[in-house]
């Protein structure tokens, strides 16, 4: 009975995490590690090898909607992708050669300040500032896109820009993954949101196809390793490709300003656990 107990929890858990997950853009393992560590007192390692299969199983989960709904921008994704795998590169082969403390610092303090950028966004007047710029780049990568907001019930056109800058924050990244072992679905969003001006949206939309492609490698190197449990993992799992696939159709439905009310307290809250863990002190 407690087994059934356990496992019916974890469904539920998979389900909240994939549903958050599938709005904002995030892989869902900042919401299923503390869980596993304090309400079920699983040891970290295994919970983090549950939270790298909950990340595809976000991933998967979320991009066949939004695939349908024509959310996706997939030559952002395909661009940005490199970054983000050559920083999570660097990061596996440095991991031994920088002291955690302060790469949580800096990693903590840049979530600190997206949260921050996004405050001020929903606190702005003028919307010539949320709007990209015509970018030459952009133009010639044909980064560009249309997308359909439900909420609004129209076609949105939208521009991306700053592209080098973008391509620096997914360095940055994959060097988080590599590093730290944390998922960098914040860092993509505000890579894209924040630095190249492109919609939450979408952004959210494309982070989550991203994320799946980073987390399939990384998935290979727990298996191995023995610290992906399949008691702990598939119900999680389970439990997340149907929670995401319910938070990427409810995503079009929200309004862009209560998607970014939602996402602020999220980053904001994770870069605090990375400042915390810099001067170690741990919640979990």
């Amino acid at each position: 009975m407690a087994l059934t107990l356990s496992i019916i929890i974890m469904l539920l858990v998979g389900v909240f995490a994939g549903v958050l997950g599938a709005l904002l853009g995030l892989g869902g393992g900042m919401i299923v590690t503390p869980i596993l560590v304090i309400g079920f007192n699983i040891p970290i390692h295994y919970a983090i090898g549950a939270s790298i299969v909950a990340v595809i199983a976000t991933s998967s989960g979320a991009s066949i909607a939004y695939l349908k709904d024509d959310m996706l921008n997939l030559r952002v994704a395909m661009l940005l992708e490199i970054f983000t795998t050559i920083g999570a590169l660097i990061g596996a082969i440095c991991a031994g050669f920088f002291a955690p403390i302060w790469l949580n610092f800096l990693f903590g303090v840049l979530l600190v300040y997206q949260s921050y950028r996004m405050w001020r966004k929903l606190h702005t007047h003028n919307q010539a500032e949320l709007v990209a710029h015509n970018d030459p780049l952009a133009n010639k990568l044909q980064l560009n896109a249309t997308y359909y907001d439900k909420a609004l019930n129209q076609n949105i056109d939208y521009r991306v820009e700053n592209i080098p800058g973008g391509a620096v924050v997914m360095l940055w990244a994959g060097l988080a993954s590599g590093l730290l072992g944390i998922g960098s679905g914040m860092f993509k969003v505000f890579a894209m949101d924040g630095v190249m001006k492109m919609p939450l949206k979408p952004a959210s939309a494309t982070s989550n196809l991203m994320m799946g492609v980073t987390a399939a490698a990384s998935a290979l190197v727990y298996f191995f390793n023995g610290t992906i449990r399949a008691d702990i993992a598939v119900p999680i799992a389970l439990g997340i490709v149907l929670g995401a696939t319910i938070g990427a159709r409810i995503m079009p439905h929200v309004p862009a300003k209560r998607l970014r009310q939602l996402f602020i307290p999220v980053v904001g809250i994770a870069g605090l656990q990375l400042l915390l863990k810099a001067f170690n002190i741990t919640l979990y």
